[in-house]
This record gives structure tokens, sequence and C-alpha cells, in this order.
């Protein structure tokens, strides 16, 4: 295992840190980050609509149903203001945490960010009515603002912020001697570099409606986004993803954060196209996204360190080791663990390292097949990272009771893998040190 170990420091660390030190991916990781309140927003609306539909079906509370129709109405408002235009946060905080990385006006990138998302979508609706198909120009599909824009605001974002951000290391700005305002200073001096950023990405649009006769957004969903999304539906890529997370997390680099740009881009994609259809009173398209990793795995935190603490309180007989689970417990259950992961400590530690990394694939593949049988409803809405396991699932899953059982049962295999680990540690920690580190007189 030491040397196992040993091999991961000399050939993946260096990877990882250069991985989660890249400009561009921690500036896409904070971007999905910065538009939470919009997404935990969408799926609140969706919850409370879910919830007094299924009082009124299920239970038969017409008059409940009746009453809180306002809040049903209010809820499709908070919808149209928040998931409705989901690309459209993302495109504006991509281009914002991208220009600020870059050292150059964040409000200016935001503005160029969000103009080369416009520039690159179908400015065309069509309507079918009376059987035929009508197309109004100079117009906006409000669907192509949602999750099918996501990997347009992301490519043509970056793009545009890119250039923006060279013009203005080159220098190409008005050189006035008055003295004005920061505002006005800031925005003249971003004047030339965005003019020449947004012509830039308008030319390559236009270059490719020209040549393809279709726009670079619709070609980029169907050829890419769609094909990528599917692709992270396979067993394989779910456990490859979830094994590199873990392995990260093993060596003290945030595993979540370095692959945040790819489970958002991909898995949150999915998800949000859940919420979307079971808003619209469809079945959810996808069975694996990416709430369905904190659901069902990473209870507790990455690792589902939980139960770690769980299975420390219940079987070991160091008291030190009682005494950090103790004092880690509290914010485990609400998915904190660095109090354990770094105070026991996990992370280089060989005896934990199987573990870590195995219970949470184990649960990912259980969870993975149990949901694709149909066993349990797919996650149709986002919870946020600090609700407590049990909980979470059961809100992600859009109250199935089922939910539940299946987050239970992980918690348990989780516990098994665990417990011969621990019972490990403490022989290998009596043998070292037969006297506990807390209770040592000197």
């Amino acid at each position: 295992m030491s040397r196992l170990v040993a091999w991961l420091e000399d050939y993946l660390l260096p990877l990882a840190n250069k991985l989660g030190q890249t400009t561009w991916l921690v500036a896409l990781r904070d971007a999905f980050v910065s538009v939470m309140p919009i997404t935990i927003a969408g799926s609140i609306a969706v919850l409370v609509k879910s919830l007094i539909e299924a009082a009124k079906i299920n239970l038969g509370w017409k008059t409940f149903a009746w009453i809180m129709q306002p809040l049903m109405l209010v809820s499709d408002v908070v919808w149209r203001g928040t998931f409705a235009l989901f690309a459209l946060f993302l495109s504006m905080s991509l281009g914002y945490h991208l220009a600020k990385s870059m050292e150059v006006d964040p409000i200016a990138g935001a503005i160029v960010s969000l103009s080369s998302l416009a520039m690159s979508i179908a400015n065309l609706t069509k309507y079918h009515i009376g059987g035929k198909m009508v197309l109004l120009h100079h117009s906006f599909d409000i669907s192509q603002f949602s999750t099918t824009g996501i990997f347009t605001a992301i490519l043509f974002g970056t793009i545009g912020v890119s250039i923006f951000a060279l013009c203005v290391k080159a220098r190409f700005k008005l050189n006035l001697t008055t003295t004005l305002p920061y505002a006005e200073q800031m925005a003249l001096d971003s004047l030339i570099p965005a003019i020449i950023a947004i012509f830039c990405v308008g030319m390559i649009n236009f270059a490719f409606q020209t040549i393809t006769g279709t726009f670079f957004g619709n070609w980029l969903l169907h050829s890419i986004q769609t094909p990528l999304v599917k692709l992270g539906q396979g067993f394989g890529m779910v456990l490859l993803v979830t094994l590199l997370v873990q392995v990260f997390a093993f060596f003290g680099i945030n595993g979540l954060g370095v692959w945040a740009p790819l489970l958002d881009s991909i898995w949150l994609t999915a998800q949000n196209v859940n919420v979307t259809a079971v808003r619209n009173g469809k079945p959810a398209s996808f069975i694996w996204v990416r709430g369905s990793f904190d659901s069902f795995a990473w209870f507790g935190g990455a690792g589902g360190t939980l139960m770690l603490i769980v299975t420390i309180l219940l079987f070991s007989k160091r008291s030190d080791y009682r005494t950090i689970a103790k004092v880690a417990l509290a914010p485990g259950v609400f998915n904190i663990n660095e109090p354990i992961v770094l105070g026991l400590p996990v992370v280089l530690n060989p005896v934990y390292f199987i573990p870590f990394v195995l219970a949470p694939v184990v649960n990912v593949a259980f969870s993975y097949w149990v949901t694709l049988m149909g066993l349990v409803n797919p996650v149709q809405a986002a919870v946020p990272g600090i609700v407590p396991p049990i909980i979470g699932p059961f809100l992600a899953c859009n109250y199935d009771w089922r939910a539940i059982v299946l987050c239970i049962v992980n918690m348990l295999i989780a516990l098994a893998i665990w417990t011969p680990f621990v019972f490990a540690a403490d022989k290998i920690a009596d043998t070292n040190n037969p006297e506990p580190y807390f209770t040592r007189q000197y």
C-alpha cells in the first residue's frame, strides 16, 4: 500500500496540482459555484410545485391545492427568472471570473461573454400555427438560454474574454489625459478591447453560418453537448469520475473542485434537463446527474466520510480517534468533512486509502443500477450541499421515499467497508504509540 501511495504521489500528484491551478478550469469552477443561488431557487420552485400537485393527486387535497394556486404561479415566475435563463447567468459569471483571473476588468469581461453567447445562438423562433411552421426572425427562443446553451456559453465566453484580455494586455485603448471617475475610466479603457473581441466572435459566427447554413450554438448542441451528456450516462464514465475525485482528495487536493468543470458541464447539464422535464410534467430524461453523486455516495463529503466517523465512534478503542470523530460529527452531518479528513488524518494515510476510494465507488455503482432499474426516481432537483443525508436524497428525488431506503443501504455498505480499516488503524496506532496522544502524561 505504501508503494502504491508513493507511486501515485510521484506520477498523479503533479498532474492533479497542474489541473487544480489551471486558470480556465478555476474560472469555470467558480462560475458554476457563483450561479448556485439560481440553481437552488429554480429547484425550490420545482419542489414547491411538485409538492402541491402530489398533495392534490395522491392525497386528494383539492382545497389545499386551490389555496396554494398563487404559490404555484409564483413558482412559475421564479422558474422563468432562474432555470429558464441558466446559460445566460453562467455566461456572465464565467466572463467575470475569467477576466478577473486574467487581471482585466471583470465587469467588461462579463458583458463581452454575454454578448458572445447572444451572437452564437439562433435569432429566430419557430412556431406551429394551424399545422404550419412559422419562422419569427430577430427573436430569441428562451430555451437557448437554458441548459441547451451551456456549452455555447462556455466556448464563446472563453473566446470572447480571451481576445478581450489579449487586447487589454496589448494596450489597445484610448489614451486620455483627463481625470475621470473610476467607472468611466475603466469603461473607456475597455472600449476598444471589447469592440475587437465582440467583432471577432461576430466574424467567427458569421463565417460559420455562411459556410454551414446553421448557427454555431445549434451545431455545438447537437454535435458536442448532447453526445457528451449522453456519454456521461455510461456506467464506466460515472465510475471513472468518482474514482478520480477520490484519488485527488486522498492527496489533499479538492477533487470536487478540480473536476467541477467536468462534473458541472456534463452532469449538471443533465440535472437541469431533468429539473426542466419534471417542471413541465414529463419524466426525467437522465438516470445519473450531478446531484446523484452527492445524494448516494458523498454523504458527509467526498469519500462518504460520515460513515468513517460513525465507525470510529462505534468500534474504535482509541480515545484520540474518538475525540476527533466527536468533533467532526456535527460538520459531517452537514457534509463538511475537513475536520475528519485533515484531523485524523485521512489525507495521505495509507491505511485509509482503500476505503476512502472504494466506498464511494461501490455506492455509486449500486445506486446507478438501482436507478437504472427504476427502483428509485432519478435526481430531479438541486439540493444545497449542506442538507444532511437521507433528507437530501428524499428532496432531490422529488419526495421519493425509496431514495431514503437507498441512502440508508448505501450508508450501511460504506460502514461495512470502513470497519475493518478502522480496526487496522487502531492496531497500527497501538503498535506505534500504545498510549493515545490525548491521555499522555508529561
